[in-house]
């Protein structure tokens, strides 16, 4: 099977990081046809240090437009068929992209990939929650509560963005939750079930430590899927129901914070989907 994948690697402010990453890609027993670094408005020389030592990565620079930019232009900017994407402070296994390559050979129907994960915080493994193990098939009910796939897993054939868009600019975090949602509605996801790559956290830039409540990004995403007209009545309700349970959770927390306008907002929120339920 032949397969021409492009790398897609957003990155602000990671020189350092990004050097461990990029290694990780041209260690690779598979390599990819191409790396793209969208540098998303660093101001730490990250550009510098590319063409000194990765002179064959593909580099472009933004002004600072958020990760969810950066990959987009990553996508237009790349050349292959199928398109990975690698977080600037993650790492891949040797075999990742041979592995999928042979998953998705075996598996033709499919046009995602995914693997399971080793977390590493603060340099050392930790066992990764129960609640982020991985699954395949129809998995739209399984990405409601968090993020089901993890980017610096995927491999995605570029003719799923063309039929259900790109990463959303306008969500400052969880735009990859809206972009699993999008995807697992309308496509069946194949797993690898051994972890494929080292996903780094507990250091300070990451998106996650950046913003209070997380939630109110994800009812957000789920408030377009449900809006879409592309769900199943069984993946519809699935989704109401979630939201409304996000909801709650989201105002019990801007109440603790005495935060007025967002608790009416949350309150006629969930007020509109429970009588929309009914």
């Amino acid at each position: 099977m032949f397969i021409n994948i492009s790398v897609i690697i957003p990155s602000y402010n990671r020189r350092d990081l990004l050097k461990r990453t990029l290694l990780s890609v041209y260690s690779q027993t598979l390599l990819p046809a191409e790396v793209v670094v969208i540098d998303d408005g660093s101001t730490d020389d990250t550009g510098v240090m590319l063409r000194r030592e990765f002179p064959q990565v593909r580099y472009f620079h933004q002004e600072n437009l958020g990760v969810s930019a950066a990959r987009n232009l990553g996508i237009q900017q790349a050349t292959g068929d199928w398109l990975a994407f690698l977080d600037s402070d993650d790492e891949w296994l040797p075999e990742k992209l041979a592995n999928q390559k042979a998953a998705l050979a075996t598996n033709p129907e499919y046009k995602v990939c995914h693997t399971e994960e080793n977390w590493i915080r603060n340099g050392t493994q930790v066992d990764v929650p129960k609640k982020y193990a991985k699954t395949g098939g129809w998995i739209f009910t399984h990405c409601l509560p968090l993020c089901a796939i993890s980017p610096s897993t995927v491999l995605i054939h570029r003719s799923v963005f063309t039929d259900i868009g790109l990463f959303d600019p306008q969500l400052p975090a969880c735009e990859d939750y809206d972009l699993w949602l999008r995807i697992a509605a309308n496509y069946p996801v194949l797993l690898i079930e051994h972890a494929q790559i080292n996903k780094h956290g507990g250091h300070e830039d990451q998106l996650s430590m950046a913003f209070w409540g997380m939630d109110r990004f994800r009812i957000s995403a789920l408030q377009k899927i449900i809006a879409s007209d592309q769900l199943s009545e069984q993946n519809q309700q699935a989704a109401i129901t979630m939201l409304v349970k996000k909801a709650h959770i989201y105002l019990a927390g801007v109440t603790k914070r005495g935060k007025t306008d967002e608790i009416n907002y949350y309150r006629q929120l969930i007020k509109r989907y429970v009588i929309d339920a009914a």
